[in-house]
């Protein structure tokens, strides 16, 4: 067909690395499969082929591995360009191969797990107590099994030895069927693999109670690894559960409830106090303080009114609210922000790239070096052929690579979910190790470290008071929709002036705005403009020229033919800039500003913050100057609203979209800040120190663990059951430590 294809599915069952791993290796031989991407944790599985893959076939191959597969809902279009930094060119969207009958491709995929249950240990994650899942079943059954042998063995100790086979059997034909499979699709040396020729290898050397035993502890951890990986998976998909499932919408004059689900852009619903908004909208009326906490981690409730735009998942505060719906449910913020934190967790990290192939070599040595400890002793030293075999089939049992496999993933898809509970998103592990090393943050100003919005600072009284000042200015503004009347607008609103009505208001270009106000002619606009009319002292000549040291827009009010004063305006810092660039400061990054505002206006707002200032600066300037930040060796990140700057956002390290909204932030940068907080992006650093020192503890564990077993094995110290807890023990305690993540830095 000439285009690349992708698919997404959701994999059942998939709770450890190995899972990932077989899928993956299965799923890339077959015809026309071009790439895979895998996640363990998200159970998500992204097939990209040329278009003539026989999806049916694909779904049945992961279904014989024992996994559950249904198709995802569609997914977020993900940037390909991105100034040559994407992975694959390919169409997006949830494309259906041409001439599929997917009323039978549903079917099959519906059917084939139930076909093979059993055949994997793993089922779909866990909804309910562990003992009603499958796996959960299997592990008792096994137990219970263990327990008769035992008793069978004291009662009558003749056929104790038959006893533990039987129960072995119970728990390791699942287990064996699943090494089968896939050894034919292309994993030879899976952890069933080698717990399988383990338990056989135990039962010939008549060590038939351990070879019972270890097969418990075996399906024992595999519970508990699904368990960890539920929560892992639960941190994220928790989002989804915090949209409403019904809404009320008005219809014909009338207001019923109806799914949340079924809403479609256009439609009106109603929003009471207390409840939680239903899905992404602008509000029509009413006017109420959002606790958006839930969605973007902000703490204090926005007030918010006509025209405003809610998030589904916030909590109306203290009115009703009328929302027209802009995003259907399965578009909305919480959605998307799922959706890309699922697609991030399927792209692996440079880290992680690494252990993948180095444990292609590691497992595989691992055997050899069983094979060797089995049969050297006794062929050059005369030693028991039995004791030596014995501690061959443990060393095998060490050499899993799950634990160590999982140690980079596990830690990274937990520090993905967390970011997003608190408005933080990273397009991937590899966006993620590249934050942590970051020496350099160059921030835009406007929208970025200013509101990226103009408000009034200063209301000068000359011939009139400050209440007269603002009342005519905003007079005529009234009506206007240009930012500084907006500004001046709003300002008399706080301050609840009454405004008077304006007649023949007419703009005069570039000069300002005249009109009559109360019978009087009043003027309001440039400093210059104002002194063609009426001439300025030096003493207001000398305050005007201060405000604009300042940074501040100064226009000047005339009424009748008097210089009556004047307002200043500016697009202020956020509340937190000066804090959250102290934070940067403080961690030894080097702090940079490129705008381009003009040199006073930047300076001031550079000198109130702290930064150093590059200003009139065109987008291909801010490029060249992260180019020359990266030539002097340091590695930068550059934060942005994501439109005007994405050149350089492209060529940084890292670039992070603040303050551009949602769409233009997911799509035009490798991560972004939801809530508009200068203070996220140290702590989005953090993070990634945070997970880096995470992931060294995790492959520590896994690597230490396997190193004491393996010389407590040869030296005769440990055994079978001591082996297979050092593998599912050491993967166990990878996850824990990588759940830790999902808890705030203290």
């Amino acid at each position: 067909m000439g285009e690349t294809v992708e698919k997404r599915y959701r994999v059942g069952g998939m709770d450890c690395a190995s899972c990932a791993a077989k899928i993956d290796t299965a799923v890339r031989r077959m015809p026309g499969v071009e790439d895979v991407s895998v996640s363990v944790t998200a159970g998500t599985m992204t097939v990209r082929h040329d278009g003539s893959s026989d999806l049916i076939a694909i779904e049945k191959k992961v279904t014989s591995l024992g996994y559950s597969v249904s198709q995802a809902a569609g997914r977020l279009p993900v940037d390909t360009e991105q100034a040559g930094r994407s992975h694959h060119d390919h169409d997006h969207g949830d494309h259906d191969h041409a001439g599929h009958n997917h009323q039978a491709h549903d079917h099959a995929a519906e059917q084939a797990p139930d076909a093979l249950e059993g055949l994997h240990g793993h089922d779909a994650p866990m909804v309910g107590p562990w003992w009603q899942s499958r796996k959960g079943r299997l592990t008792i059954f096994s137990g219970v099994a263990l327990v008769v042998a035992y008793v069978i063995g004291h009662l009558v100790p003749s056929i104790a030895p038959y006893a533990f086979v039987v129960a072995m059997l119970v728990g390791l034909v699942p287990i064996a069927r699943r090494a089968v499979t896939a050894a034919l699709s292309g994993t030879p040396f899976s952890i069933e693999m080698l717990m399988t020729i383990a338990a056989v290898g135990a039962v010939i050397i008549h060590a038939g109670e351990e070879a019972a035993t270890v097969v418990f502890l075996f399906l024992v951890g595999e519970l508990l690894e699904g368990v960890a990986a539920g929560k892992a998976r639960a941190s994220i998909q928790s989002l989804t559960t915090l949209v409403p499932k019904r809404a009320f919408i008005e219809e014909g004059g009338t207001t019923r409830e109806v799914p949340a689900e079924s809403l479609a852009v256009g439609a009106i619903i109603l929003v009471r106090p207390g409840d939680r908004i239903a899905a992404d909208g602008a509000i029509l009326s009413g006017e109420s303080a959002i606790d958006e906490a839930p969605v973007t981690g902000e703490s204090t409730p926005v007030r918010k009114g006509e025209g405003d735009a809610v998030f589904a998942g916030t909590v109306n505060g203290d009115a009703a609210l009328r929302v027209k719906v802009t995003a259907a449910a399965a578009d909305n913020t919480i959605a998307r922000v799922v959706r890309l934190v699922e697609e991030a967790q399927e792209s692996k990290a440079p880290t992680e790239r690494f252990i993948d192939r180095f444990s292609r070599y590691y497992t595989p040595g691992v055997v050899v070096v069983a094979a060797l400890v089995a049969i050297l002793p006794p062929l050059l030293m005369g030693a028991a052929w039995d004791e030596w075999i014995y501690k061959g089939l443990a060393i095998l049992l060490i050499g899993c690579p799950c634990a160590l496999v999982i140690s980079t993933p596990a830690a990274i898809a937990a520090s993905l979910s967390s970011g997003a509970r608190r408005g933080l998103l990273l397009k991937g592990g590899a966006v993620l190790e590249t934050l942590g090393k970051v020496t350099a943050v160059a921030l835009d100003k406007t929208g970025t470290l200013t509101e990226g919005k103009p408000q009034v600072t200063d209301v000068i009284a000359f011939a009139k008071d400050e209440a007269d000042v603002l009342r005519y200015a905003a007079a005529l503004e009234t009506g206007s929709s240009h930012p500084l009347a907006l500004a001046i607008l709003a300002r008399a609103t706080a301050v609840g002036i009454p405004v008077p009505a304006v007649n023949g208001a007419k703009a005069l270009g570039g000069k300002g705005i005249a009109g009559t106000v109360e019978g009087q002619p009043v003027f309001f606009g440039s400093p210059k403009a104002a002194g063609e009319q009426v001439p300025l002292s030096s003493d207001q000549t000398a305050r005007i020229t201060a405000l604009n040291d300042d940074g501040k827009t100064v226009s000047v009010l005339i009424v009748g033919d008097t210089l009556a004063g004047a307002i200043a305006m500016r697009d202020e810092p956020r509340g937190d800039a000066k804090s959250g660039l102290e934070a940067l400061t403080v961690a030894g990054i080097k702090t940079v500003m490129l705008t381009g505002d003009n040199h006073r206006a930047a300076e001031a707002i550079g000198k109130e913050l702290g930064i150093q200032v590059r200003a009139e600066l065109m987008p291909e300037d801010k490029q060249r100057i992260v180019n020359e930040l990266k030539r002097g060796g340091l590695i930068v990140a550059k934060v942005g609203d994501g439109i005007n700057d994405a050149p350089a956002l492209a060529t940084a390290d890292v670039g992070i979209a603040m303050g551009g909204g949602t769409d233009v932030a997911l799509e035009t940068a490798d991560a972004a800040i939801l809530h508009g907080r200068v203070s996220d992006v140290a702590a989005m650093i953090e993070l990634s120190k945070r997970t880096m020192r995470n992931i060294v503890q995790n492959i520590s564990i896994a690597l230490g663990l396997k190193a004491v077993f393996l010389v407590t094995t040869i030296a005769g110290i440990t055994g079978l059951w001591p082996a297979i807890l050092a593998d599912t023990g050491a993967t166990v305690l990878v996850t824990i430590n990588a759940l830790r993540l999902l808890k705030p830095a203290k």
